[in-house]
C-alpha cells in the first residue's frame, strides 16, 4: 500500500470490542507497539497502539496519527483532537458521525452511545459509564486524554455536568447549569426576554390550577400550556378548546405527570404563524448561525394529533430567507447572549431558538430557547456540514468563534423519523427492526441515525424507546431528498413502526409557489 495513495486520517483510526472472558475489569491498561504494516501495510514508520479496557469494552485504537504522506500532499491538521460525546440518541448519533468525519479529530466515544452508534463505527461506545457522575467523566477524559466534550441532551448541562469538567479543565461544548436554565426554566426564560425585549408571545406564571383557570375563563382558547422544566420535549399542550386547556392544566399542576418540571406552568397566548428551527453557536460573545432547518412536532400527517420531540426535518428550510436570518440574529440571538454575559452566565454551546414568522406581521417571535441541538433537526444539520466540527467547537470553547467561517453542501437533507406504533403515548418496546443495512445501501446519499435501538442475543437491532430510527438522505431538492429518505424507509422491516408520509411538504409547496 502506498503511502501516497493511503487515506491516512481513516486509515490510522480503527476500534476493536471483545465481551466477556477476554475483558479486563475496570481500567486496566496496556500500550503496545506493532509495525504499521502488520496494521495497514507497508509504511516506513511504527504506529504506538493502545489498548484499553473499561467496564465490559475493550478499546483499541492508534494513538500518534498525525503521519505526513510522502509526496506533501496530503494534509493532516496540525492540532488533534480525541473527543467524548454524551448522550445516546439521534442527535448524539448524528453529532458522532460529523466529529468522525472530521480531518483534526483522531478519536470518537459516545457515552453511553447506543448500538447503532457502535456498529456504525461513528464512535466507540462507553456504556458503562455513568454521565450522571461528574468524577467519573472526569477521570474517563484524564485517562484518554479527551480534548474535548460535546454534551449532546439538555438534562446533564442543566445538572452542570458542564460546570464541573469546565472547572477540571476540559473543553466543554454546552453551556453551564446557569446558563441552561434558559430550557430548564420557561419562567427564567420569559423573564430575560421580558427584560432584554426580546419579541416573544404574553404569558402568565401559575402554580395553583384555580388561578390558571380563571385565566383562561378571561383569556379564552385557542392558547398554549407550557411546563415550566424539563418534560422530554412533550410538556406543551396547544389547546383549541376550553376543555383541553382545563385537562393540561390538571395533568401537570393536579396529576403531577411531569412531576417536579410541571409543578409550575406557563400560560401563553397562541400565536398563528409558521414555525422554525433556528441554530447558532455560541461562545460567550460571539453567535455563529447555522443553516436553517424546519421540523414536523405533530404525530399525524397533515400536522394533526398530539405534539412529538419530533417526526421529521429538513434542511435548509425555504421560510428562512437571509433577511428572516438577519432579524432573527438582531431580534432574539445577540439580545439573549449579551445579555446572558451581561446576567453573570456567559453562554457558551449551540442556542436554539425555536421561532414563528407571526402571520399578521412577518416577523419572528420566540416560541422558546433551548440549550442544545434539536432532534431531528441535528441529523440534516450534520448530514450537509462540510467543515470540520471539532476544530469549530473547539473554537466555540476557546471564545474564538470570530474567526470561524462555515461551509455547508448546496444539497437539501431530509430525516424521516420512525417510531414505534402508540407514539407520543404507551409504546410497545422490544419488536425487532430488520434490514438496516439493506436500507442504507439504496444510496450513498442515505444514513441511518439511531435514537432508540438496542440488540439483542442473536444480533437483532430492538426497538426500546419511542422514537427509534431517523432515515435521513442528501439530494439536490427537496424531492430528491425525500424520495431517497422514503425508499430506504421502504427497505426497513419493522412491522410495528409507523412514521409520517408528508415529511417536507412545507419546502414542496414553497417549490411549486416559486415555479409558478
Amino acid at each position: 500500500m502506498a503511502c501516497a495513495s493511503l487515506n491516512i486520517q481513516a486509515s490510522l483510526k480503527f476500534r476493536a470490542k471483545a465481551l466477556g472472558k477476554n475483558c479486563l475489569p475496570g481500567h486496566l491498561k496496556s500500550v503496545v507497539s506493532y509495525p504499521v504494516s502488520h496494521i495497514f501495510g507497508d509504511l516506513s514508520s511504527p504506529i504506538r497502539v493502545e489498548h484499553r479496557a473499561y467496564g465490559s469494552n475493550l478499546i483499541v485504537r492508534a494513538l500518534n496519527t498525525a503521519v505526513s504522506a510522502t509526496n506533501g500532499r496530503q494534509k493532516v491538521p496540525e492540532e488533534r483532537v480525541t473527543v467524548l460525546v454524551i448522550g445516546g440518541g439521534g442527535r448524539e448519533h448524528a453529532l458522532c458521525y460529523a466529529l468522525e468525519r472530521s480531518p483534526s479529530c483522531d478519536a470518537v466515544f459516545c457515552a453511553p452511545g447506543n448500538p447503532g452508534i457502535a456498529q456504525s463505527g461513528d464512535a466507540t461506545c462507553i456504556p458503562d459509564l455513568d454521565i450522571t457522575n461528574s468524577d467519573a467523566v472526569i477521570s474517563f477524559c484524564r485517562d484518554w486524554g479527551v480534548g474535548l466534550v460535546v454534551v449532546g441532551p439538555e438534562a446533564p448541562l442543566v445538572a452542570g455536568l458542564a460546570n464541573d469538567l469546565v472547572e477540571a479543565g476540559i473543553p466543554t461544548f454546552g453551556p453551564s447549569s446557569e446558563a441552561a436554565a434558559l430550557e430548564g426554566s420557561k419562567d427564567f426564560m420569559k423573564k430575560l426576554c421580558d427584560k432584554y425585549n426580546i419579541p416573544t408571545a404574553k404569558y402568565q406564571t401559575f402554580t395553583d390550577p384555580a388561578e390558571a383557570k380563571q385565566y383562561i375563563e378571561d383569556h379564552g382558547a385557542p392558547i398554549v400550556v407550557k411546563a415550566d422544566g424539563l418534560a422530554a420535549g412533550k410538556g406543551v399542550v396547544v389547546a383549541t378548546t376550553l376543555d383541553e386547556v382545563f385537562k393540561a392544566i390538571d395533568t401537570m399542576l393536579v396529576e403531577g405527570s411531569f412531576g417536579s418540571a410541571g409543578s409550575s406552568i406557563i400560560i401563553e397566548e397562541f400565536l398563528e404563524g409558521e414555525e422554525a428551527s433556528f441554530f447558532a453557536l455560541v461562545d460567550g460573545e460571539t453567535a455563529l448561525p447555522l443553516e436553517s432547518a424546519q421540523d414536523h412536532k405533530r404525530v399525524g400527517d397533515g400536522d394533526v394529533g398530539p405534539n412529538t420531540s419530533g417526526m421529521g426535518a429538513y434542511s435548509p428550510a425555504p421560510i428562512v430567507t437571509e433577511e428572516l436570518k438577519q432579524k432573527v440574529m438582531e431580534r432574539i440571538i445577540l439580545p439573549i447572549v449579551k445579555g446572558m454575559a451581561a446576567e453573570g452566565c456567559r453562554f457558551v454551546g449551540v442556542l436554539y431558538a425555536g421561532i414563528i414568522i407571526e402571520k399578521k406581521s412577518g416577523l419572528p417571535k420566540l416560541i422558546e430557547y433551548n440549550v442544545r441541538f434539536g432532534d431531528p433537526e441535528c441529523q440534516v444539520l450534520m448530514m450537509r456540514l462540510e467543515s470540520d466540527l471539532a476544530q469549530v467547537l473547539l473554537a466555540a470553547c476557546r471564545g474564538e468563534l470570530g474567526k470561524i467561517s462555515l461551509t455547508w453542501s448546496p444539497e437539501l437533507a431530509t430525516v424521516v423519523v420512525m417510531a414505534s406504533e402508540g407514539y407520543p403515548g404507551a409504546y410497545k418496546k422490544g419488536t425487532i427492526i430488520k434490514n438496516l443495512d439493506e436500507a442504507e445501501q439504496i444510496s450513498p446519499a442515505v444514513k441511518i441515525f439511531h435514537a432508540g435501538t438496542t440488540v439483542d442475543r442473536d444480533g437483532n437491532f430492538i426497538a426500546s424507546g419511542g422514537r427509534v430510527l431517523g432515515v435521513t438522505a442528501k439530494g439536490k431538492d427537496i424531492e430528491e431528498a425525500r424520495a431517497k429518505a422514503y425508499d430506504a424507509v421502504d427497505v426497513v422491516d419493522w412491522p410495528e413502526g409507523f412514521y409520517r408520509h408528508d415529511i417536507g411538504w412545507r419546502a414542496l409547496k414553497h417549490r411549486h409557489m416559486v415555479a409558478h
